[in-house]
């Protein structure tokens, strides 16, 4: 059976449209890859990190499924919630090959 990240890595490199739209969204993956690390490293549930930073469930859930937008805030508290401090870099993009 293949993994997640291998079936990721298929799609991205035959699909040009999809590699495209996965890029604009990359910081939002790698955040709630993040969160849910951290998360499953504390050994919490949602239901327990919704506990701890008084955050409904469901907006836990929301927010790991990336149907979420959250506010800087909201971030914040899950950040404490998890024992982190949350960081925003604000950074010029990484430079891409002109295709051509």
């Amino acid at each position: 059976m293949r993994t997640h990240e291998e079936v990721k890595r298929e799609i991205l490199a035959k699909r040009r449209d999809v590699k495209a739209e996965y890029e604009v969204l990359r910081p939002q993956y790698e955040l709630i890859s993040q969160i849910i690390a951290a998360r499953t490293e504390e050994g919490l549930s949602q239901e327990d990190l919704a506990k701890r930073t008084g955050i409904a469930r469901s907006n836990i859930s929301r927010l790991e499924s990336g149907n979420y937008n959250p506010s800087f805030e909201f971030m914040t508290r899950v950040a404490k919630g998890l024992g982190r401090e949350l960081h925003v870099e604000l950074r010029k993009p990484a430079l891409k090959l002109q295709q051509g």
